[in-house]
């Protein structure tokens, strides 16, 4: 053995102790009973495991593990099973060692926790779309046997985020991408506000690093200024806390990168236009358990006697908290610089709550469980309801869960009185579905506070509901479009689709029996001719048009079936004989190898290779300068999508070996459309200022132009042809200095509709 090599594993055995050192210490300050010895023991054993595999990024495998049992202890507030159970979560996945051995040195409990974690390793999406659908179900149903599965898996990720650097650009896509769209959503679900944050910002950073960078800068470049709105607005603040003789701290709260960015994006407004980037928590301890609800209130009228709160921005999660578990008392207060600036007011209890989520419940439990961990357990039984109905689809399966993750609660009351927790812009029908199956699926109408409503009224918090229902009533596929909940879409789907499996079978028995009344074959031949007759696609689509009694079977079907083919309709049976009517599923196990692409490396769009080789995508209509990535298609075609595009996103997530890391290096080559929205004080001249800028100041050609005035105000909408993202930004600068023009953006499609 060479002295390098000596000195390098020395340097790895160093680190590995430190790390570890440094975990246990770490778990020593919790509040959790001091099993050091079993923690030593599943370090050494992983440590041993993994002994002289190194990471992309160079280091030791065993520094990963490590990691992840930080975060599960410190950051999530895990206790020894599941910091155990982080070491350990990759020994059977990556080595020779078993579930049964980890049993037999570690008990039942650690075991299970790694077994779940083995079944969903390698990310929840894997190549092929059934197979990410498959383990996304696994990754489901193995928060019902144990939820800290899941809670380690969050750290996993966590720590797979922080190091993101190390892959490759289009793993980073992937990875970012199935981050965003999953992993944080469900943090936020489990109360993980901090990990939630952090893993949409690093999603955000891999993803639109020049954005990324230059909201931060920004952010810094302010922050001198927030802090000087801040020590002003506190200062009254505190003077009445300490009056009234609460403990408290106070502490500025920033919106994060993502949240700003997409903020801007989903209102078309810049940086300097949004005003809620400071928030004020005050985080206080009660004088007693059961003085906090009080405690809380009374800060909330102390400060209200200060500043004048907005009447309809009080937000109560103290009385009604969140279905993760979330709580505490939202006032939004009118600073006297004439700035609103929201107040978040909770105890010490509530704000582990919010950091740490249901873990931190187990801190404070006593005896038998609390209500929040009810809520947990409603949301879970969600959850293996639908898994109960999976959707044959991958990406709509996806979406239903997502409908249940993304979504902000109100709360509604039964006809008793009981009070219900739904997702926001829920219907009716959702609320009749979410009581029980038989409900909502024979519902014709509802009574929202007494007065008769349609299935489809949006609810709000604080309605009072009653669901009325009919023996004769079924379920109409038209329910499907405005049901909002995950529970909701799935049963519809489900009974929708058992009642179009009975249809099928009754279209057979009669497809059948006709057959045999005629003295023909009930062969692929005979009902590819009946298909195409009917202009259908499939076996199945004809046999349920024939039970609904859509299609009758009658002289036409006969004509068709007894003319004899010739040499030219022949052809048309060609391709059903050698395969069959099922649709064709995307082949996923690898990209299509006609392409000779190194994916290793970044992909330049030149302004030849984009005329020949490259589609731009319609959906999002990419231009030189916008963040994109290359997706290989069925057809060996590769589409350039907007990297936030929600058409990439869901690519992202189910076919992350087909994306490419692309570049432009177009120059001023080619000219692309592109549309812009203007909004300002209508007057007379406008119109020929806007024109004059575009075309004479700065050349640029107009395509489309639409101007509508109403009560002062005019909305405009332009469509140009320009080289890249510096010429619109130019474009968008060189109007908004028009003293009549407040709103300038780039908008994807010239009819899309914008919200102030």
């Amino acid at each position: 053995m060479t002295d390098d090599k000596l000195t390098q594993e020395q340097a790895d055995e160093k680190l590995i102790d430190k790390a570890f050192q440094e975990l246990l210490d770490r778990y020593l300050e919790s509040r959790h009973r001091k099993k050091v010895e079993i923690i030593t023991k599943a370090f050494n054993f992983a440590r041993q495991a993994h002994k002289g595999v190194r990471r992309r990024s160079g280091e030791p495998y065993i520094l990963h593990p490590i990691a992840v049992a930080r975060i599960a202890c410190c950051e999530i507030g895990l206790g020894s099973t599941s910091i155990c159970a982080a070491l350990l979560h990759d020994v059977v996945e990556d080595t020779d060692y078993t579930v049964e051995d980890i049993e037999n040195l570690f008990g039942p409990k650690i075991a299970q926790i790694v077994d779940g974690l083995t079944k969903i390793s390698g990310g929840i999406f894997g190549d092929r779309a059934s197979a990410q659908a498959e383990n996304f179900k696994k990754l489901l149903l193995t928060m019902n046997d144990d939820i800290r599965v899941i809670l380690i898996k969050i750290a996993d990720r966590l720590h797979n985020m922080r190091t993101l650097g190390s892959m490759l650009p289009s793993k980073q896509y992937k990875i970012a991408g199935e981050t965003l769209y999953i992993y944080a959503p469900l943090a936020n679900r489990l109360g993980l506000n901090k990990i939630k944050t952090e893993l949409e910002d690093l999603s955000f950073k891999y993803e639109h690093l020049e954005a990324y960078q230059e909201i931060e800068n920004k952010l810094k470049a302010t922050q001198e200024e927030r802090e000087t709105v801040f020590e002003e607005f506190t200062a009254p603040i505190r003077a009445q806390l300490d009056k009234m003789g609460i403990p408290y701290r106070i502490l500025a709260r920033i919106k994060s990168p993502y949240s700003i960015w997409n903020k801007m994006q989903n209102k078309h407004i810049t940086f300097e236009e949004i005003y809620d980037i400071l928030a004020v928590r005050i985080i206080f301890t009660p004088r007693n358990e059961e003085e906090e609800l009080n405690d809380c209130f009374n800060i909330y009228v102390a400060i209200s006697r200060i500043y004048k709160p907005h009447p309809d921005r009080l937000r109560d999660w103290v009385s009604h908290p969140k279905a993760n578990g979330y709580q505490a008392l939202h006032v939004t207060l009118m600073s006297n610089k004439g700035q609103w600036i929201e107040v978040q007011i909770r105890s010490e209890r509530m704000n582990d709550v919010a950091e740490q989520g249901f873990a931190a419940h187990w801190k404070y439990k006593e005896g038998g469980g609390s209500e929040d961990e009810g809520e947990l357990s409603k949301w879970l039984k969600t959850i293996k309801e639908i898994l109960d109905d999976p959707q044959p689809d991958a990406l709509d399966f996806l979406d239903t869960i997502k409908l249940n993750l993304f979504a902000s609660e109100i709360f509604v009351f039964t006809p008793k009185g009981e009070i219900k927790t739904m997702p926001q812009n829920a219907t009716a029908l959702d609320f009749a579905f979410s009581i029980h199956t038989f409900l909502g699926s024979h519902c014709i109408g509802a009574k929202v506070n007494h007065k008769l409503v349609p299935l489809s009224h949006k609810l709000q918090s604080g309605d009072q509901i009653e669901i009325l229902t009919s023996k004769s009533q079924k379920v109409q596929p038209s329910w499907i479009n405005f049901a909002t909940t995950a529970k909701a879409k799935a049963k519809i789907q489900s009974i929708l689709k058992r009642e179009k499996k009975e249809f099928q079978m009754q279209g057979e028995d009669l497809l059948n029996a006709f057959f045999k009344e005629e003295g023909l074959e009930y062969n692929e031949r005979n009902i590819q001719k009946l298909c195409t007759l009917h202009n259908l696609k499939s076996a199945d689509e004809l046999t349920y048009k024939i039970g609904q009694k859509s299609i009758v079977l009658g002289d036409a079907e006969r004509n068709e079936l007894k003319e004899k083919p010739t040499a030219t309709s022949w052809k048309k049976y060609i391709p059903f004989a050698f395969g069959n009517n099922k649709p064709k599923q995307p082949k996923t196990e690898q990209p299509p190898q006609a392409l000779s692409i190194d994916k290793k490396k970044i992909v330049k769009l030149t302004p030849d290779e984009l005329q020949k080789n490259y589609i731009i995508a319609d959906c999002c209509k990419p231009i030189p300068g916008d963040d994109v990535l290359g997706y290989i298609d069925d057809n060996n075609r590769i589409i350039i999508h907007k990297r936030q595009c929600p058409i990439a996103a869901q690519l992202k997530t189910s076919f992350g070996n087909r994306l490419l890391a692309v570049q432009w290096e177009i120059g001023k080559a080619l000219n692309f459309p592109v549309n812009v929205y203007i909004k300002g004080i209508d007057g007379i001249g406008v119109l020929n200022q806007v024109t004059q800028i575009i075309s004479r100041q700065l050349n640029v050609n107009i395509h489309k132009l639409n101007i509508e005035s109403n009560d002062g105000i005019f909305e405009g909408r332009i469509q140009l042809f320009v080289h890249d993202v510096d010429d619109v930004n130019t474009i968008c600068a060189n109007l908004k200095k028009l003293e009549s023009i407040n709103k300038v953006t780039r908008i994807e499609n010239f009819d899309d509709k914008i919200t102030d």
